[in-house]
């Protein structure tokens, strides 16, 4: 955040989703519908957080656009269809807690083997365009699209099937809502990547170089810090956080296929621009408002559903032409 924000805080975006919840109530009729509703869409928001969240650090510390985004989603996703096709007995189990001890270390893997292959991208896809957009659009493009293609070599270019654990399956009823224990553990997991990234930008060293490079990239070198190998370390990162949201959403969507994460990608851009370019709790805030807007507007117009948050966007754009958190003029 820049100076300003932090003497003044701008509150006014942190209403936009209860705002937006609370007008939509009267429109559905049903309390319950509602709140079955807006937990789906803030878990479906969450998920997207977790995707998005790394694409904004790259983008808000590196100044790269990254379109080959989604081979991580992609690879995060197949991972886990591998991990938890090995723990059948676990995932099998109506225990809640042995579920869990399948899922974690599926989400813990994808993460890991996401990094790395995060690791090699920017190594020999991102690095040689540094500070050049046109050609990190098309290279990073031309990336995913090679990514997609050894993904297919092998797993195979079928849709393969994600199920939920036993104990995953199914709602809890509160009242007459049912809400899926799955959404429930989504918007958990959500909340903590929130809050391990925001302690981390706020409370440490690293996040405190972070947020300088964003303002002054010359200072920090000035002081004797290797912006370069911070650099790395975001991309890392980014990386492992879309190898989890792929966990996440293909137990999500129950399935997965190679071209998932390009699907998903323009959802995830959308959310960077409304959240505001490179901030965090901006992109928190938009990926809570996709997830609401697609959930309601499914339900009450379904017709429009596809073009909703096409909507939202140019709505957040007229009023914050930079979004509603913008951390640098870019």
């Amino acid at each position: 955040m820049s100076a300003g924000i932090q003497k003044d805080f701008d509150w006014k975006p942190l209403v936009l989703v209860p705002l937006l919840a609370l007008l939509v109530l009267p429109f559905i009729g049903s309390a319950s519908t509602w709140l079955t509703l807006t937990v789906a869409g803030l878990a479906m928001g969450m998920i997207v957080f977790i995707i998005a969240s790394g694409l904004t650090l790259v983008f808000g510390l590196m100044d790269v656009l990254n379109f080959g985004h989604g081979v991580f989603i992609a690879l995060g996703a197949f991972v886990a269809t591998t991990i938890l096709g090995l723990m059948g007995d676990w995932t099998g189990s109506q225990d809640l807690w042995r579920n869990l001890l399948a899922v974690f270390p599926a989400m813990l893997v994808a993460m890991l083997v996401a990094g790395a292959v995060g690791l090699a991208f920017e190594r020999f896809i991102v690095r040689p365009v540094y500070g050049q957009h046109l050609k990190q659009i098309l290279i990073t493009m031309g990336g995913m699209i090679i990514g997609e293609e050894l993904i297919k070599v092998i797993w195979g270019p079928a849709q393969i099937a994600l199920p939920l654990p036993e104990g995953l399956r199914g709602a809890v009823l509160l009242g007459d809502a049912a809400i899926e224990k799955y959404r429930l553990l989504a918007v958990a997991v959500g909340g903590v990547v929130f809050a391990v990234l925001a302690w981390t930008l706020s409370r440490t060293k690293i996040g405190l170089l972070i947020r300088a490079g964003v303002q002054d990239r010359e200072m920090v070198e000035a002081l004797g810090y290797r912006i370069k190998r911070l650099f790395i370390g975001v991309f890392v990162v980014g990386s492992a956080l879309a190898g989890l949201g792929g966990v996440m959403w293909g137990l999500y969507q129950q399935n997965v296929t190679p071209q998932m994460g390009a699907q998903v990608n323009v959802l995830i851009f959308i959310v960077i621009i409304i959240g505001g370019l490179g901030s965090t709790g901006g992109a928190l805030i938009g990926a809570l408002l996709v997830g609401l807007i697609a959930n309601y507007t499914g339900f009450l117009l379904p017709k429009v559903a596809l073009f909703s948050n096409i909507a939202l966007m140019v709505a957040i754009l007229l009023w914050r032409p930079q979004g509603v958190y913008p951390v640098a003029n870019r």
